[in-house]
């Protein structure tokens, strides 16, 4: 028996170990979606009796997940392979960076024993074998179809309480500056029986948060039902015992009333809209290729508001698009400055090859496009944290990420805040005393914020009864 390990968990599992099989260390780039293949990935290998570890000094072979959607990402996955073939290690090149160059990455870096696409990661313990028989492997399809269920074994790289969940894989549509279809496919959803297994699944671990995650998980289930089915999907979900069930990445014309309703009327299910809106003018959605969205911006933000009065939304843009001009930014700019979002992501435009935008004419030079960048943040900084300032004086609860089991520092988040993208919220022991433990989820009094975090103190029970017990 040992120890199966890696670089981003809290968890440890024991597997029986197979001493012929080399050890395998995994580097994992790129988003969350990527995440869940490379979690899958090593419950297959560990499943398999093969010994996975974090380090890679002490592994063989490693097998980096890497991302290829935009240039500094690609540029990111090309340096740490390079790193590990300049330790002298055996690469299997997994994700969408395989998916996007293929051959070439074979020719290019003679370390590299086998290349696995981004629908075929299901194979990765074939791939292996094949691998260590002396063989090149390339176990890249050339359309991906392939989504992952509860049925393939995996393990997660996050903390205990902390789990994404993939509800369909591909996307559909094609946005001119995506490079998104080409690399992992068209939309393939999993069934709603499927993805609440897992959730349930999830929830014996011990999960406390569960983020959905796909292209666009507002357009779920249209291939496998015929239309939308995320209302219905999230009232499945209402029955497991999950106490936060989070949305990413909710594209503005799939947020039907009834999809509204469910997010107001299951407990589980966090007011929080992760929209990828990239810009407000109708002449760059239109060069975007995203006409659906004309006109829908600023309607649709008054809808949620009005519906879901706690709502927190985070919306990411591109700046430098092929043609924006001056104007065109103004008009960014004053969107972002009247909608007071909680949450601005800003994206300077980047040309991938393979894509409508990248031949357009009127390409924007990449010091104006971070020049307005900047802009954009100063105007929102400012935002972000008077939306914050509003919550103090709130008891709110807070699912704690890390406790300094030396110096008594804790962090959390509260509703507010997804993991990684968002703030954190700085813990204070209150006045009564109890032990806290990662995965704990606890009331805490928001006492001080700025731009990104949240402090709070936390609130034992002796605290909320005198609180209720205050004259009104």
């Amino acid at each position: 028996m040992t120890r199966f390990d890696y670089r981003y968990g809290l968890q440890t599992k024991s597997i029986a170990l197979k001493k012929d099989k080399p050890t395998v260390a995994f580097t994992h780039l790129g988003c969350e979606k990527n995440r869940v293949d490379t979690e899958h990935m090593l419950g297959l290998l560990a499943q398999e009796g093969y010994l996975v570890t974090s380090n890679e000094k002490d592994a063989s072979v490693v097998v980096v997940n890497t991302c290829s959607f935009i240039q500094e990402a690609r540029e990111d996955s090309v340096r740490t392979l390079v790193a590990l073939a300049d330790q002298g290690k055996e690469l299997i090149i997994a994700g969408c960076l395989a998916q996007h160059f293929q051959e070439e990455l074979l020719e290019s870096l003679p370390e590299a024993k086998a290349i696995v696409g981004t629908g075929d990661y299901q194979h990765i313990v074939e791939v292996l074998r094949r691998v260590e028989t002396g063989e090149r492997v390339n176990q890249v399809s050339q359309k991906p179809t392939f989504v992952g269920d509860e049925n393939l074994p995996r393990y997660r790289t996050t903390a205990k309480a902390v789990a994404y969940l993939k509800v369909a894989e591909g996307c559909d549509y094609r946005c001119s500056f995506c490079i998104i279809p080409k690399l992992r496919g068209d939309q393939r959803s999993r069934s709603i029986d499927s993805i609440v297994s897992e959730a349930q699944q999830l929830a014996e671990q011990g999960v406390k948060e569960l983020i959905l995650i796909s292209q666009i998980t507002t357009n779920y289930g249209i291939d496998l039902y015929g239309k939308p089915a995320l209302a219905e999907l999230l009232r499945a979900l209402g029955e497991v015992e999950i106490p936060w069930v989070r949305v990413h990445y909710a594209y503005p014309t799939g947020l039907t009333p009834d999809v509204l309703a469910a997010f107001r009327d299951i407990p589980n299910v966090l007011p929080y809209l992760d929209l990828p809106l990239q810009h407000s003018h109708p002449d760059l959605l239109k060069a975007m290729n995203r006409p659906w969205q004309l006109d829908v911006n600023s309607v649709l933000l008054d809808q949620i508001r009005a519906q879901l009065p706690e709502a927190v939304i985070r919306t990411t843009l591109i700046v430098g698009f092929p043609g924006e001009s001056e104007a065109h930014f103004e008009h960014l700019a004053s969107f972002v400055e009247s909608q007071c979002f909680d949450h601005v992501g800003v994206f300077t435009y980047s040309a991938e090859e393979g894509t409508k935008a990248a031949s357009l004419p009127n390409q924007v030079d990449f010091a104006v496009a971070q020049s307005r960048k900047d802009q954009l943040m100063a105007i929102q900084q400012p935002i972000s944290e008077m939306k914050n300032r509003s919550l103090i004086g709130r008891t709110v609860d807070v699912l704690v990420d890390q406790v300094n089991q030396m110096t008594g520092e804790m962090v959390g988040r509260c509703y507010r805040f997804a993991p990684e993208v968002d703030g954190d919220v700085l813990l204070q022991q209150g006045s009564d005393e109890f032990k806290v433990k990662p995965g704990m989820m606890v009331p805490a009094k928001i006492v001080g914020a700025d731009v990104y975090d949240l402090n709070a103190q936390l609130v034992g029970a002796k605290a909320i009864i005198d609180d209720f017990r205050k004259p009104a």
